[in-house]
């Protein structure tokens, strides 16, 4: 009757990979073996439903979209939007419809422009092909920056108004796209000192301990950020400060973070030794700073 739910054997091989995620290994030089542990070679399909297989990743991407509708929701309650009455849940509603369009299509531009450039130049059908990979947080943030000019400028509403009422919902999307990739064994960190508990072996990346990098992001850009953002923004500041704190907020922790994950390989470090990542956060903290003192006026409500 109908198409087969199969849930079994991901969920058990989970487990079992979970239980066993511990292994000792013996030291290069030397005969002193090292407790370690190894990361769970997950199954990418959270459930198939037929042909149709359902990721975990796009899963964490369902779970950030919802976090975020369901924070706006409760933001429409803090000054100055609950003095605001033309603001209500249908803009939440076509804020997030035009968020979604601009982290799909400026995340995948931003990481073949930021990254990548002259191979997608060589091959520009292949800035389609989004199912190999490769998104951009940068690129997603400017292409909601751009999705949120629209939106203002339809409902006639100053631009840092709207992006001072989405600024504090968006962490934690940040925070669930991190646990996707830790779930993956992708974007894993630097090699870490042997003697680091939670020092983790990826596949693929080497039979040496690294950084779960992926985590550090989940808690400095994830959760951190969302406390300082949500706390900072529950009282009324001046039009333009909530977004500032965002980019530098983000901006800082993003460039504390990029020192434990490994760069990309096509690119390693660039100058200053800082990796792509760190460079492009830079004009981020620096804007965020500049925005953080030029709006010093109180909001006119």
């Amino acid at each position: 009757m109908g198409h087969e739910l199969s849930l079994s054997k991901p969920f058990l091989d989970t487990c079992y990979q979970l239980r066993a995620s511990t292994l000792s290994i013996w030291a290069a030089k030397g005969a002193q073996s090292v407790s370690m542990l190894i990361h769970p070679q997950i199954n990418p399909v959270a459930l198939q439903l037929g042909p149709v297989a359902v990721h975990w990743y796009g899963l964490t991407y369902l779970a950030a979209f919802a976090l975020f509708f369901f924070l706006a929701t409760r933001r429409l309650r803090h000054l100055p939007y609950a003095r605001l009455t033309h603001w209500n849940v249908r803009d939440v509603e076509d804020i997030l419809f035009a968020g979604v369009l601009g982290v799909v299509l400026g995340g995948r531009i931003g990481y073949c422009v930021f990254y990548q450039p002259s191979y997608y130049f060589s091959h520009p059908l292949e800035v389609a092909y989004v199912w190999q990979g490769g998104m951009s947080f940068h690129g997603g943030l400017l292409g909601v920056m751009a999705a949120m000019v629209w939106f203002a400028k339809t409902r006639r509403r100053p631009f840092f108004q709207v992006m001072d009422f989405v600024a504090p919902c968006v962490p934690t999307g940040l925070a669930a796209g991190r646990i996707g990739n830790f779930i993956n064994g992708e974007l894993w960190g630097r090699q870490a000192d042997p003697e680091l508990p939670w020092g983790m072996i990826f596949r693929g990346a080497g039979d040496f301990p690294r950084h779960p990098s992926q985590l550090y992001q989940f808690l400095l850009e994830g959760l951190l950020l969302f406390a300082i953002l949500w706390i900072f923004a529950r009282k009324n500041r001046p039009m333009g400060q909530v977004s500032a704190v965002f980019l530098m907020g983000y901006g800082i922790l993003r460039f504390v973070a990029e020192f434990f994950r490994e760069p990309d390989a096509h690119l390693g470090l660039l100058s200053l030794g800082f990796s792509m990542g760190q460079w492009l956060c830079v004009p981020m903290i620096l804007a965020g700073l500049f925005l953080y003192f030029a709006v010093n006026k109180p909001r006119d409500v």
